[in-house]
């Protein structure tokens, strides 16, 4: 199965990565530590909220293409998908 990726995630990846340069640049400029820290902790958080929308919008296309399959036991699916939330902090 071929997982297809929103506009809206790849959008939110840009952002993420324009963020990471900021940092390069601030460092690269001599920004103070808590300021380069702030950035980053920025970063940290856009990042947490694109593999939360990632392993959701994932796990409802493997439900549908399960529950297409005449698979109706999708719980296994629900909790590698929380596995993986777990294992991303």
């Amino acid at each position: 199965m071929e997982v297809q990726y929103t506009d809206e995630l790849k959008t939110r990846l840009r952002r993420i990565e324009g963020q990471v340069r900021g940092v390069l640049r601030m460092m690269e400029e001599g920004n103070s530590c808590k300021e380069v820290v702030a950035q980053l902790s920025a970063v940290r958080n856009a990042s947490d909220k694109a593999i939360a929308q990632l392993v959701a919008e994932n796990l409802q296309q493997c439900i549908l293409a399960e529950q297409a399959a005449g698979n109706q036991d999708t719980g296994k699916l629900v909790k590698e998908a929380i596995e993986l939330l777990v294992k991303s902090h």
